[in-house]
């Protein structure tokens, strides 16, 4: 019996033990799920090879990690590409437990944890030197959501400075095993520069700038002899790491006492069109507390031979920053970084505006550009705001004039296929752009303060010209796609009579026409227009003309019907073929007789009368029988 009451307990025991194995196997399919079946075990398999680099035994018994390409690689596959820190957490925790288990490395086992780490003397494969790269990158990437959940959380930051200093001490422990004369001397230099970079965050965390500039210039020390010791492909991953580095030394040289270094730091986030990552914050906070300092300094601007004080701090800092921001639009290198910038400086304007309307008395005679002192002149705050809007205006043409100059870059360079299944530009995304500068010169004519500043009225009246000629010369273009021969032609005339307006009246205001586009390069544009417009007309006209051969002429008949002519007729091959004629038309088809009977009318019957029963009369006898019963 105690046998028997001990029999069951193993099975049960057998099932508990079966379970954890159903429970990896879920997480090994939950970890590749996202990629997909075999797709997914395949790349877990490939993760678990050992990685790129020399190998035991292959020279010398040298051991090699590529740290940096590891750590880019696999941070721009797991989340990071989108700032997804969560993401790449979890992905250094499963790449974690599969080396351990491939490696046979366990924390002890299910009950019971029991710490290892990882010594010289087990130091066999360079899988061991991944495993605690992965450590250091799991507590790096926990720290960096922590970073971003601190903005609203502020006392998560103490739990992101106890991860950032776990990744040190993870990257202090792969720089001591990488010092074996089993590893190679160019992962020994990566690991001594990734050392020094998280070490430079830490710092750089805890404010203490002197200590942070120099990790950080080890680690761009490190980086740049790696860059030049190989070639231009393998260097590109070690000066992308020189550039990041870059702002975070710069800032921490400002805050140790060098001002040279705020103008690189301004200069470079405006090229980049804004900074990213640990820099971002900082770096635009402080700006805006250099601006507000030199706003100080600043009390009045100049405009059209008006001087108007400036008493508002936020639009101080916006005119402060206005020259910085246009040298680094001039300067900007492509055009997705020319449009952020735009963005940006728009959204600053309209911040700026708004301040000023916040100041603006709602009276009603304030509105209406009342005058001050019977001199004719609206109030300074209104001419301030004139003034802002000026720049918005004009801020925004320009920018429609630079998309305006890539897609007609587009469309020089138009090819016939549709690449990345973008679609092809048109002359009429060109047509849009430029009614809404035309809108905004219309605004421009409008402004407060400035309708008897008539050299400012003719202008914006030469640049409307100017813009009226391409607006048309792309209408013109959208007319020629569809063969409309002489309503281009009429577009191209008055292009050229813009054209010549605007080179009679531009002597005078030669200067201020100087950014708009070149007139004469269109008038020269539009004459060779013409002439391939005029001779694709004539040939349009010889193929309709030979379409009307008797050949080809088409009577309207359908198929069924002209069996027995041979006619070219191009409805055949399309969608709306003639066959028959359908629904068919109504043909007479004789009518089914109608019989009258007129005889009727004339037929005399024979008398029925003694056929018919005569009624019995009866009376009140007649009634009580048929109440009893009876019948007579």
């Amino acid at each position: 019996m105690a046998l028997a009451r001990a029999s069951p307990p193993p099975a049960h025991d057998a099932s508990r033990r079966r379970r954890p194995g159903r429970k990896m196997a879920a997480e090994r399919q939950g970890a590749g799920g996202g990629r997909g079946g075999a797709g997914g075990g395949a790349e877990e398999n490939k993760e678990n090879e050992r990685p790129a680099g020399p190998q035991a035994g292959s020279l010398g018994d040298s051991l090699g990690l590529e740290i940096l390409q590891i750590v880019k690689e696999s941070q721009q596959q797991h989340g990071l590409r989108h700032g997804d820190f969560q993401r790449y957490r979890g992905y250094c925790s499963r790449r974690l437990r599969r080396l351990r288990k491939t490696l046979n490395f366990k924390m002890g086992n299910r009950h019971k944890f029991t710490g290892k780490k990882v010594t010289e003397e087990i130091l066999s494969d360079n899988r061991y030197l991944l495993l605690i790269l992965m450590d250091a990158e799991r507590a790096w990437s926990y720290a960096m959501q922590l970073k971003q959940e601190a903005n609203t959380e502020p006392r998560k930051r103490f739990h992101l400075l106890s991860r950032l200093r776990k990744a040190v001490k993870h990257a202090e422990e792969l720089e001591r095993l990488c010092e074996s004369n089993r590893v190679d001397a160019k992962t020994k230099l990566e690991a001594q520069a990734y050392m020094a970079y998280l070490t430079g965050m830490l710092r750089f965390e805890h404010q203490e700038w002197k200590a942070a500039m120099e990790a950080f210039n080890k680690c761009k020390t490190i980086y740049e002899k790696l860059a030049n010791a190989f070639t231009e492909e393998q260097a590109v991953l070690y000066n992308q790491r020189v550039e990041e580095i870059s702002p975070n030394i710069r800032y921490c040289a400002y805050n140790i006492g060098d001002q040279s270094a705020m103008n690189e730091l301004m200069q470079m986030r405006l090229r980049s069109g804004g900074t990213e990552g640990l820099l971002a914050e900082k770096l635009e906070a402080l700006i805006t507390q250099t601006r507000a300092k030199q706003a100080a300094t600043m009390s009045e601007v100049e405009w059209r031979g008006r001087t108007v004080p400036v008493k508002i701090d936020k639009v101080r800092i916006f005119l402060l920053g206005l020259a910085d921001n246009e040298a680094a639009i001039a300067q900007a290198e492509n055009e997705e970084t020319k449009e952020r910038l735009f963005e940006s400086l728009l959204s600053e304007c309209r911040d700026a505006i708004q301040a000023v309307r916040e100041d603006l008395k709602p009276d009603q005679k304030q509105r209406e550009h009342s005058l001050e002192n019977d001199s004719g002149k609206v109030s300074n705050i209104q001419y301030l705001h004139s003034y802002l809007t000026y720049i918005k205006l004009s801020t925004a043409i320009k920018r429609n004039e630079s998309m305006a100059k890539s897609l007609q870059k587009a469309l020089l360079q138009q090819q016939r296929s549709e690449e990345d299944g973008k679609r092809t530009p048109r002359p009429q995304d060109l047509i849009r752009l430029y009614d809404i500068i035309l809108q905004n010169l219309v605004e421009l004519t409008q402004l407060p303060g400035l309708e008897e500043d008539k050299n400012f009225q003719k202008e914006i009246g030469l640049k409307t010209l100017v813009y009226k000629a391409y607006r048309c010369f792309f209408i013109a273009q959208s007319y020629v796609l569809v063969k409309k021969w002489s309503e281009a032609l009429v577009l191209y005339e008055r292009v050229l009579k813009y054209a010549r307006e605007v080179q009679s009246g531009a002597g005078a205001y030669t200067n201020s026409l100087k950014e708009l586009p070149d007139v004469q390069d269109l008038i020269t544009q539009v004459n060779a227009e013409k002439y391939s417009l005029q001779a694709a007309a004539i040939l349009d006209a010889n193929d309709s003309h030979e379409t009307e051969s008797p050949s080809q002429v088409k009577d309207g008949k359908p198929l069924s019907e002209r069996f027995e002519t041979f006619c070219l007729d191009p409805s055949l091959v399309s969608k709306q073929v003639s066959l028959v004629h359908f629904p068919p038309g109504f043909q007479p088809i004789p009518c089914k007789p109608l019989f009258f009977d007129l005889a009727l009318n004339h037929v005399a019957f024979p008398p029925l009368e003694d056929k018919v029963e005569q009624k019995a009369k009866s009376g009140l006898t007649g009634y009580i029988k048929g109440i009893f019963g009876f019948k007579s």
